[in-house]
């Protein structure tokens, strides 16, 4: 009979893991879909995805941070190119963001010209003010501010030929107060609402560059979404004693803006947040993960460290120490104990057009899911036991 048991359990939590898989891959081929064109600042992407995921929130069962409306809206200056992304060199058309970027601050223009040869990767067109640099890979970013010349960057395993003429026709378009805004809800705490652990992670991406190329951001960072979202369904269905907050920030591409303009306008007092785990990059792991700020807050690494050794959800756990590298860097430079995690391994694709939910493996997807509550266990002060947790 007891035996029986065992395998009944065991079914379960298969299935469980099973359903949370599913969830999971399905969140981020939704995020990652033409209709959210990046979820960044053209065909109106960031606000797609904004909509859709206060949707998710309030669905969950969730209730606003500032107790009125899940967005803390606020805007900032966003470089974008919305319309024509043609680039010929030597009278071969390249295909955006296969063959060529164009990085993030420059112009538009449209010329055609001759360019000089300046070093083994630097060729300089003067008349357009264009610069072509050869690359070994191409990765896009994001910028507030356009310089007065072009820079196009070329891979360098697919252009066969020297750079010796080019064409183009490249529209760009500075926009002034860009309006976005940072997703935040809440599950009260039970016994102390004024101690509160908070999730974080950033929904927008890089948008498109042109009007037929975008950057899907499975990895970075529809994954870590994902896992916010994980969360916030199961907590909202399981109160705990502290409060649970989730904040999904916007603005992370250009600068890490949503989070800071967060940590100077809190809907939540900063000293009553007891930890803040922020979720990017999560969409690997065969190597473990990295926590950066562990060397700053050595008593709750040690925590997460010895919860993992326990239950072996990872195979690794690296300490790295303070990094600008994300949305915890304002928090923590308040004094907000904060942790970043990322996974390590598998897929190279970054800031790119291959970062797609279909070769994204999500490997420790649910064994972070329970490191993490089982992590938050101790936190609070709860009993550790090797959770078999499902949302």
């Amino acid at each position: 009979m007891k035996l029986k048991l065992l395998l009944l359990l065991s079914l379960i939590t298969q299935f469980a893991a099973a359903q949370d898989i599913a969830f999971a891959h399905k969140m981020i081929d939704t995020l990652t879909s033409p209709y959210f064109w990046g979820r960044g600042y053209i065909k109106n992407g960031n606000a797609k995805a904004s909509e859709f995921l206060t949707e998710q929130f309030k669905n969950y069962g969730l209730t606003p941070m500032d107790g009125k409306s899940f967005i803390q809206p606020f805007t900032y200056n966003i470089n974008t190119y919305p319309g024509k992304m043609d680039v010929a060199i030597n009278g071969v058309q390249l295909m955006p963001g296969r063959d060529f970027i164009v990085r993030p601050d420059s112009r538009g223009v449209k010329g055609e010209g001759n360019l000089m040869q300046k070093d083994s990767t630097v060729f300089i067109d003067r008349d357009n003010r264009v610069m072509v640099v050869l690359e070994d890979k191409l990765t896009w970013s994001a910028e507030q501010k356009a310089v007065d010349y072009t820079v196009i960057e070329v891979d360098k395993k697919l252009q066969k030929t020297r750079p010796e003429t080019i064409k183009l026709d490249i529209e760009s378009k500075l926009v002034n107060d860009f309006k976005t805004g940072n997703i935040c809800g809440v599950v009260k705490g039970t016994a102390k609402p004024d101690s509160v652990i908070v999730f974080t992670a950033h929904y927008d991406h890089l948008g498109g560059m042109g009007a037929d190329t975008y950057f899907p951001g499975a990895n970075d960072n529809a994954s870590g979404v994902t896992q916010v979202l994980t969360m916030a369904k199961y907590y909202a269905a399981h109160p705990q004693p502290y409060t649970m907050a989730f904040i999904l920030f916007s603005g992370e591409e250009p600068g890490l803006v949503g989070s800071k303009y967060f940590s100077e306008h809190p809907l939540i007092p900063l000293k009553n947040i007891r930890f803040l785990i922020n979720l990017d990059l999560e969409g690997t792991g065969i190597d473990g993960i990295t926590v950066v700020n562990a060397t700053a807050y050595p008593k709750e690494f040690s925590l997460l460290k010895q919860v993992n050794e326990q239950a072996h959800y990872l195979v690794k756990v690296n300490s790295r120490g303070k990094a600008a590298n994300s949305d915890h860097y304002f928090f923590s430079e308040k004094g907000v104990p904060a942790f970043f995690m990322y996974t390590l391994g598998g897929i190279k694709a970054y800031h790119d057009i291959y970062d797609v939910s279909a070769t994204l493996p999500l490997t420790v997807y649910e064994n972070m899911f329970k490191l993490l509550i089982r992590f938050n266990d101790g936190l609070m002060g709860k009993p550790a036991e090797h959770t078999t947790a499902s949302f």
